[in-house]
């Protein structure tokens, strides 16, 4: 096996540890008819079943990966846990604390 593809799967791998799975997962949607029993009704009936994918909510921001800033497609719900490191951004011509 050649290395090139060895150091692929590596990279692959600590994104997917990172970031997760960023594919849409699979579901139904499904259609009723009817009023529930709880509200005085005969009951709910289904009238089709149709597959759909739930997509994540991705957004494209700047990261900060093994020291370097990269672009990636997050999830807002990693951003949120503030699982992800995002580089930090000073105002131009400002000096930071401690510089004269």
């Amino acid at each position: 096996m050649s290395t090139l593809k060895k150091n692929k799967r590596i990279k692959l791998a600590k994104r997917l540890k990172r970031y997760g799975d960023l594919k849409p997962s699979k579901g139904n949607s499904v259609s009723q008819r009817g009023k529930p029993k709880y509200l005085g009704g005969n009951g709910r009936k289904t009238t089709g079943i149709t597959r759909r994918l739930f997509k994540k909510n991705l957004q494209k921001i700047r990261v900060l990966e093994d020291g370097k800033v990269v672009r990636r497609r997050v999830p807002v719900s990693l951003l949120r846990a503030g699982l992800i490191e995002k580089p930090v951004v000073r105002k131009p011509f400002t000096l930071e604390e401690g510089e004269s």
